[in-house]
């Protein structure tokens, strides 16, 4: 819901950054009172007259959340046939970005065309004003407006089919994802149905640090300094990186995975965290879920974000897991 970006703002916003010290997390500034003052990053407003339709919806007023909903123009064929829900979380370490930061909504612009489907963006509450868990609970109370409001909202009512609503999210987005899907499987979520979780990138962590981890000192996009700063920021005060808001698979018991439906976990060799991604994909499998794995694929943490194929590879993957078997 922000200001409109300018032309070069769209330009830098699609590149990503060179070099570490160029690194949007390794601005953010911390306080000696703990308070932080974040780096400047493009948003754009929600359009209408876009071949990809958007507009924002109120989730929690009094928390200033919101949904961003992207409807893409000549979705499916036959026109009968009706669209599914993604209910997208977008990624920032907890800390930064939003639903309308620029690269996150042309993204979802894109990912709607490509599946297509409609897409629900969520705007949550960041660290460190609302550490986590308020983040997950603003995931709950997306999957409440699932059942609750979306069947009422004229895009969702027209082209949408609530009982093929699928969980998505980006890096930190997928932890919510996850958390959202935990919390709401035992509840009623009529009209909707989630069929399925999507975990890109997801935001894992852990005390003793990965192979990945340890060589990603210099990495350009997530360093290892930025990694341990957003976390630091984003766990509740007191809770190291084995808590199980960061770190599930060692902190949460298995009995939390069921009931929970089939769930992708995708990756990139590039990416710092890859290595909990693989374990956590083995954990999800090793827990009883039909797990899509694809971490194996080369790229860095949110490629798809600045290199168009890495955009499409995502998008087929999503394409495939929503409308096909989700088999590989």
């Amino acid at each position: 819901m922000g200001d409109a970006a300018t032309a070069e703002d769209l330009d830098a916003a699609e590149r990503p950054p060179p070099s570490k010290s160029e690194n949007i997390f390794m601005q953010i500034a911390v306080h000696p009172d703990g308070t932080i003052t974040r780096p400047v990053v493009p948003s754009v407003p929600a359009s209408l007259d876009a071949a990809v339709s958007s507009r924002d919806v109120p989730l929690d007023a009094s928390l200033g959340t919101y949904i961003r909903l992207y409807l893409p123009s000549n979705p499916v064929d036959p026109p009968s046939t009706k669209l599914p829900i993604i209910l997208y979380f977008h990624g920032g370490g907890f800390v930064v970005f939003s639903a309308d930061t620029v690269f996150y909504h042309a993204s979802c612009e894109a990912m709607a065309a490509a599946v297509p489907a409609i897409v629900a963006s969520v705007d949550y509450r960041l660290a460190p004003e609302h550490r986590l868990p308020a983040a997950y609970d603003d995931g709950v109370a997306a999957m409440l407006w699932l059942r609750d409001e979306a069947h009422e909202d004229p895009w969702i009512a027209a082209h949408g089919d609530l009982s093929r609503s699928f969980l998505m999210g980006s890096s930190s987005g997928g932890n919510l994802a996850f958390n959202a899907a935990v919390r709401t499987k035992g509840v009623d979520l009529s009209p909707a149905t989630v069929r399925g979780v999507l975990l890109h990138q997801p935001y894992l962590g852990g005390v003793e640090r990965t192979p990945s981890e340890t060589a990603s000192e210099d990495d350009f996009m997530l360093p290892l300094e930025a990694n341990d700063k957003l976390m630091g920021l984003a766990l509740p005060l007191g809770a190291d990186r084995d808590h199980k808001f960061s770190n599930p698979a060692k902190a949460m018991a298995p009995e939390a995975l069921l009931g929970l439906p089939r769930c992708m976990v995708s990756g990139s060799d590039g990416d710092p965290l890859v290595d909990r991604q693989r374990r956590f994909a083995a954990w999800l499998r090793d827990g009883g879920l039909e797990v899509v794995a694809r971490t194996d694929g080369a790229g860095f943490h949110a490629a798809e974000l600045f290199v168009p194929e890495k955009a499409e590879e995502l998008f087929a993957a999503v394409r495939e897991f929503v409308h096909g078997s989700g088999e590989p």
